[in-house]
């Protein structure tokens, strides 16, 4: 830091100001001190003003230190509230649906729930501050029936990911969407009627995942 690395020459100089203003006031008055007494006098302002104007600055400095060591507990304690973010997989080996009404996903094998703001028992995540949040959704289907998924905030349709019937393949779809959002605002996946999805434990196929960008 610049003002660690500055301190001990200030310091010095200080020494230097004080030992050299005790040498001045030392002196026995012979004649040739008397006769340069109006030099000498203009000599020990000098030194008088350079140390005040070097304690002036290992004042500052100290301030200094003191408002930088407190604005960066600030930043520690900013990046702490803003770590947000989830990981998670069905959690399921086979097809969930076709269902004749949507219903939420619940994605319940978590990987990963940085702030605890995604539900696994629900499927929801909610924010926890004001900010810029990227979310993003993979499903994959036997293409027997469609796959139809909505990425949904505050029950309000966003982006979808759907794959039609197409014979028997295995097919994916996916999709993601950046999001302002506030605080308390809910963000989760809805499976379409009448489609359905496949997931399997031993590779999670079918994810949803989320994370605060910046705090707004």
């Amino acid at each position: 830091m610049m003002v660690k690395s500055a301190l001990p020459g200030l310091v010095l100089l200080l020494l230097l100001c004080s030992q050299s203003r005790g040498e001045s006031g030392g002196e026995q008055e012979t004649s040739v001190v008397q006769q340069g007494r109006a030099a000498e006098g203009g000599r020990v302002g000098l030194i008088d003003n350079t140390c005040q104007v070097v304690i002036s600055l290992l004042d500052r400095m100290r301030e200094l230190e003191g408002t930088v060591a407190a604005l960066k507990g600030q930043l520690e304690e900013e990046r702490k509230r803003g770590a947000v973010g989830f990981g998670a997989s069905l959690g399921l080996h086979g097809n969930l649906g076709p269902f004749n009404t949507a219903i939420t996903l619940v994605y319940k094998n978590v990987f990963a729930n940085t702030g605890n703001a995604y539900n696994p028992n629900t499927g929801i995540f909610t924010a926890p501050v004001r900010g810029l949040y990227y979310f993003s959704f993979f499903g994959h289907n036997l293409s027997t029936k469609p796959m139809g998924l909505s990425l949904l905030k505050n029950g309000q349709q966003v982006v979808i990911a759907y794959n039609h019937a197409a014979g028997t393949r295995h097919e994916s779809a996916a999709n993601g969407m950046n999001l302002v959002l506030e605080q308390g605002d809910q963000v989760y996946i809805r499976l379409s009627e009448n489609t359905w999805v496949h997931d399997n434990t031993d590779v999670n196929v079918s994810t949803f995942t989320g994370h605060l960008v910046v705090p707004l």
